[in-house]
């Protein structure tokens, strides 16, 4: 019975945080480019009271033997990098990833990536993220300029009145051999860990690499109508585990009660 409340107990530990990765998700739904978690499990310990295979008194063999588990635990909380729908802005600054790979962000010289492509203009011209990080690399759109463009391979374009081209650069995506493996740090950025692999720069379109599509954002790629789904689930299960709570309670008031 004391086994049975720490075994619950443990459960109860994995649906809180089942429940906390489901909040976020929600939470996030009209998040641009944000990536949805995952939270995956595994059985603890098993407590062994009578071993498979063991030898019986009249020289047999015991088939499955006794074995009791000790709960669960959390192994992982895991971005799932599936691609989000699209929405159209009409905004030239908007720019949305087909494919694998991140737009590389620069903040306080350290490299950062996302899949928000919601840009702007400082005050030098230069393109930057709604926290003012620049885009790598770096492009000042001159005072001149009307119009900016850029193709899905990436060639962006700074153009005048006459529909010249007064500056020009080539923009990059980023790719990893594990995205899962990334550092979630907020503001829609994430940066590379050793889990993730080192960066891999590629114009787009090319080895695999996404395109670009501009005057497009890309949503949340978060199912509202499977995370409530999951909610009710998880819901129940945290019920369940309850339960064994209280049943083991009432197992042990019962036993309490036997010296009376």
């Amino acid at each position: 019975m004391i086994r049975a409340l720490y075994t619950s107990k443990t459960g109860m530990n994995g649906q809180q945080l089942q429940l906390d990765v489901i909040a976020n998700n929600l939470a996030n739904v009209n998040t641009g480019g944000f990536k949805k978690s995952r939270t995956q499990f595994e059985d603890l310990y098993y407590q062994t009271l009578r071993s498979v295979g063991a030898e019986t008194a009249d020289g047999g063999q015991v088939p499955t033997g006794i074995q009791v588990g000790l709960g669960v635990r959390p192994t992982a909380v895991q971005k799932i990098f599936t691609q989000g729908d699209f929405t159209e802005t009409g905004n030239e600054l908007d720019w949305a990833i087909e494919g694998d790979g991140f737009f590389k962000i620069l903040r306080d010289g350290d490299e950062y990536y996302t899949r928000a492509g919601s840009f702007k203009l400082d005050s030098d011209g230069y393109i930057v993220t709604s926290n003012g990080d620049r885009l790598q690399p770096e492009f000042s759109v001159p005072e001149e300029t009307t119009e900016i463009a850029i193709d899905s391979g990436g060639l962006l374009t700074a153009l005048d009145d006459q529909q010249q081209i007064v500056a020009s650069t080539q923009i990059t995506l980023t790719t990893f051999i594990n995205p899962a493996g990334l550092k979630a740090r907020g503001g829609n950025l994430y940066q590379a860990s050793e889990a993730s692999g080192d960066p891999v720069d590629s114009d787009p379109g090319v080895d695999g690499t996404g395109t670009i599509a501009q005057y497009f954002l890309e949503t949340s790629n978060v199912n509202v109508t499977e995370e409530m789904v999951n909610l009710i689930i998880t819901q129940r299960a945290f019920e369940s585990n309850s339960k064994g709570v209280t049943t083991a309670d009432q197992l042990l008031e019962i036993a309490n009660n036997l010296v009376r």
